[in-house]
């Protein structure tokens, strides 16, 4: 069967990154070359090019159980197996979530497991991806299709505990057990999932160009595992809430939606993707295809009412008549699945704005060094002009007006040298702001407001004590983020006022220092407050106290708040190490052609053969800045390109050909 559309845009994905890991590289190279690489924009542009290897497409697959959604993933990625890759039998649910990519540091096959013990410990999913030791590892057979079944069947294994073990676990809540409720007595044991977490590694043609599925069980599961909601869900690029067509919107379809899906995308302005599944259900021999659409749409315009979605966004298909017609190749009945309108979804808005948000992200961490290093071969070449046109003014004066060209030369550089002592005691004092910003947003200083809100809520896991903590935890947060704003500010306008000097009283080029703000941070706190606000409110909160679960998502939270303020710390370090290195370039530059110019007076006081001599090193000068300002703009342009155009292309070669 030929590509599909989602897959020749994946390839052309990974072919545009692989020119813009060229540029980049090609980028280094020019700077070493030229004497222009710092410490700080060399390590800058390196974590770009690793940010760029590793980069991931996370699509999050979110639905009750028995909805199909996991015959839904082996429908759209892993149908050219012939077989269903992951276990979808009647029975066979996802037990604990699971994401689908490829390691490439590994290079293997793999499935590791996090047994459901780790749930007792106060330790986040995100911290246990760095502890290999504590997960359980299976490798797979790619060659053995047989092997391949039977290890993934592992991942919805579950096993009975004893009561209190399950309790201890928090994942025995006697309101939502049938047996209590119908006769107010407690079981012996309880079924309970074998595993926390599964992260496989397959060799996948998709997964290997960067696609990431992540694959969650029902609303129970979300709920007993908050950093699903609070971490996982906000970090996918699109998530798909799949729906029965034969059961239509249910309660605890509206439940999941509300508390841990609709919430997320909106706030994150992710791609949000209904997939109304097993249409089927309502093909019937004995009505014509007119009266079948029209009970499809019927459900379609229902399911979005119910979310209060516009029915663009609900997509009607059967994920396993999509996944016989891929198998057996027939067009007929994959058109008639319309799998196809739900993967040219994929392929046409969630991939385009995936490589937008990651070109965004290459134009303000790399973008802004080369607008930088363009703006410092203008000035060089401005400067380079204009100390040429003096000198060819020059030709046929005689040695009186060279002597006061000297002499004002040697007036302009002595103040120009007092100006740059009190630009190193700008620098002294821009030093110490640096200190007091990275002192307010240090871990260290982080970790004192976690331990005093930790003692603050001891013996208090319940859901006003947790309402008390998260106010005292975020208050403290955000009156952190207040006063690195305004620490930010001051340092703002001392950068601005050293930038402007410079421009003002020696004619250097202006340039607009790069600039940090915390806005963004902000609105990372203020989601994630919101977000503990939704799972307070919860049905799972509201019902029971649920103290276990409730420190779970403490845990959960604090974590993502601490992963916050490393990221504007490390942003606050790498800001303040690179806003003066214009200015630096600047005045060393200028220094060096008010030396030179002095230098070239003196010799051609001497023999007015230097003149001719110095015109020409002008000339080539030029020439040659030039060139590198061309050079610059063509890798800037690169780094601008959009992904081509594919439909009329299939093959690999022309993919990359026309990339």
């Amino acid at each position: 069967m030929p590509q599909d559309q989602f897959s020749r845009r994946m390839q052309a994905y990974d072919v545009w990154k692989a020119d813009v890991l060229q540029t980049l590289q090609a980028f280094q190279d020019w700077l070493d070359a030229h004497q222009l690489d710092e410490g700080e924009s060399n390590l800058r542009i390196f974590d770009t090019m690793e940010a760029l290897r590793r980069d991931r497409l996370t699509l999050a697959f979110v639905a009750e159980f028995s909805r199909g959604k996991t015959e839904l993933i082996n429908a759209i990625f892993f149908a050219g197996y012939g077989r269903r890759l992951l276990p979808s039998d009647a029975g066979r649910t996802t037990m604990c979530p699971s994401e689908l990519f490829y390691d490439h540091d590994a290079g293997h096959a793999y499935i590791r497991l996090l047994p459901i013990e780790t749930r007792s410990e106060e330790t986040s999913i995100a911290d246990y991806k760095q502890r290999a030791e504590d997960w359980v590892h299976l490798s797979l057979d790619t060659e053995s299709a047989e092997q391949m079944a039977e290890t993934f069947r592992e991942v919805v294994k579950t096993k009975r505990v004893p009561l209190e073990t399950a309790r201890a676990l928090g994942l025995y809540d006697e309101t939502q057990d049938p047996q209590f409720k119908q006769h107010g007595e407690h079981p012996e044991t309880v079924e309970i999932p074998m595993w926390r977490h599964a992260l496989i590694s397959f060799p996948h043609p998709l997964l290997k160009r960067g696609l990431v599925i992540l694959d969650t069980p029902g609303l129970n599961a979300l709920g007993n595992e908050p950093e699903l909601t609070v971490s996982m869900l906000p970090s996918a690029q699109a998530v798909l809430f799949v729906l029965a067509a034969d059961t239509g919107v249910t309660r605890s379809d509206l439940e999941m939606w509300e508390h841990h899906v609709h919430s997320v995308t909106s706030q994150h302005n992710k791609h949000l993707v209904v997939a109304l599944n097993k249409i089927d259900t309502l093909w019937d021999d004995l009505k014509d295809e007119a009266s079948i659409e029209a009970s499809i749409e019927s459900q379609r315009r229902r399911a979005a009412d119910q979310l209060h979605l516009d029915s663009a966004q609900v997509f009607p298909l059967s994920a396993q008549k999509g996944l016989v017609a891929k198998v057996r190749d027939d067009a007929g009945l994959l058109e008639r699945s319309r799998l196809p309108a739900l993967e040219a979804f994929l392929a046409e808005e969630v991939l385009p704005n995936k490589l937008a948000v990651l070109r965004d992200h290459i134009l303000q961490e790399v973008g802004g060094l080369q607008n930088e290093t363009y703006s410092i071969l203008e000035g060089r070449l401005h400067q380079t002009r204009r100390e040429l046109q003096n000198l060819v003014s020059l030709r046929g004066k005689n040695a009186d007006v060279i002597q006061h060209l000297m002499a004002k030369s040697r007036e302009e550089q002595a103040a120009y040298l007092r100006n740059v002592e009190s630009f190193q005691a700008s620098r002294r004092v821009l030093k110490s702001q640096a200190r007091a910003m990275l002192d307010a947003l240090s871990l260290e200083a982080f970790d004192r407001l976690i331990a005093k809100t930790r003692k603050d809520m001891t013996g208090a896991w319940t859901t006003a004590g947790i309402k008390r903590g998260m106010q005292t935890f975020f208050d403290g947060a955000r009156d952190t983020m207040d006063q690195v704003a305004q620490q930010a500010e001051q340092t703002r306008t001392l950068i601005r006022a050293t930038y402007r000097k410079f421009h003002e009283e020696h004619g250097l080029p202006a340039i607009t220092p790069k600039v940090f703000s915390v806005d963004q941070y902000n609105m990372d706190l203020h989601q994630l407050l919101h977000e503990a606000e939704l799972f307070r409110n919860s049905p799972i909160t509201t019902m029971t106290e649920q103290s276990f679960v409730v420190k779970k998502f403490f845990i959960s939270m604090v974590s993502q708040a601490r992963s916050i303020f490393f990221r504007a710390n490390q942003e606050a370090d790498s800001w303040l190490k690179e806003v003066m290195n214009p200015l630096v370039q600047q005045i060393k530059d200028h220094k060096r052609v008010m030396e030179k110019r002095l230098d070239t007076l003196r010799r051609i006081n001497e023999s007015r053969d230097t003149l001719e001599s110095r015109i020409g090193e002008l000339e080539q000068q030029a020439e040659a800045l030039a060139t590198d300002l061309e050079t610059i703009a063509a890798m800037r342009e690169v780094l601008n390109r959009p992904l081509p155009e594919l439909d009329s292309l299939t093959d690999p070669q022309q993919v990359a050909q026309a990339v």
